[in-house]
Parts: C-alpha cells; structure tokens; sequence
C-alpha cells in the first residue's frame, strides 16, 4: 500500500485509533512523511521536465511531431508540478500549525503545574500573620535606627554650656 493511501485510509497504529485520534507526535510524523514524498515526486517531475525539454531541442524542426509531444508531455508534467508545490503549502502550514497548538498546550500544561506548586505554597500563609509580620520587622527597624542614631551622634563633653 502506497505512503498515500495509507495516509488517506488512515493506516495507523491501533492504539491511535482507540482513543479518539492520532497524538500531535504520529500526525507530525505522518505530515513531514508526506512532504518528503511529495518533494521526491517534485524532484523525478523536474527531471522528466528536463528530459522532455531535451527531447524537444533534439528533434526541433527535423521531427515536428515529436518535438510537440515531448512540449505536451513537459506541459503536463508542470501542472503536476504546480499541483504538489500547492499540496505541500497547505502540508506545510497544516504541520506549522499542529506544531504551534502542540507547543501552546504544553505551555498551557505547565502553567497549570506551575499555578498548583504556587498554590500549595501559599497554603501555609495568612495574610494577616504576613501583615503583622512586616508590621514586627518595621518595628524593629525603626528601633534599629534609633539606635544607629543614638551611637552615631557625637558625645558633647562640655562641648556645649547650658546659659
């Protein structure tokens, strides 16, 4: 069975099947499988192209007939050719996208983990302790600063009289 139809008749593994549809992983792997066949198939299209075109020089105007039929078939085969660049556009942009609401879900996943280990760490606290806390530690700052003050002022011995 061809890569195609495979990819259309949805020959993938049993457990994607079972729930509910494939995992971001198996249907990135089956995107970039397809744009490598399709940019192999692009590859043997230009080649042919090329051969057609040749075929056309060689007979010119000796065998008319034949020159045409080669610019007939090399024709087809840049329709085939314009077809699977559009194709793999729109594979393309399909796997950027899956690859983008991958990366967002993950995000998303590790958001919630990260908002439930803040959670738990914010169980222990009260807001009035924490309030009653900073209101302690101001305190005592402010005593420490007197303090400070106190020590840091220079002892008058005499210095000064009192009239």
């Amino acid at each position: 069975m061809s890569k195609i139809s495979k990819f259309f008749k949805g020959g993938g593994s049993a457990a994607s099947k079972g729930r509910g549809g494939p995992s971001p992983q198996e249907a990135l792997a089956r995107l970039r499988e397809t744009e490598e066949m399709l940019s192999k198939k692009q590859e043997y299209l230009e080649t042919r192209i090329e051969r057609e075109l040749a075929v056309a020089r060689q007979h010119g105007t000796k065998n008319k007939r034949a020159a045409l039929q080669a610019l007939k078939r090399k024709k087809r085969y840049e329709k085939q050719l314009s077809q699977i660049d559009g194709t793999l556009s729109t594979i393309e942009f399909q796997r950027e996208a899956l690859e983008n609401s991958h990366t967002n879900t993950e995000v998303l996943k590790n958001m919630g983990y990260a908002a439930q280990a803040m959670k738990k760490v914010h169980e222990n606290m009260d807001l009035n302790k924490i309030d009653d806390l900073m209101q302690d530690i101001t305190e005592q700052q402010d005593v420490a600063q007197e303090i400070s003050d106190a020590i840091s002022n220079r002892a008058t011995f005499g210095d000064e009289f009192d009239e």
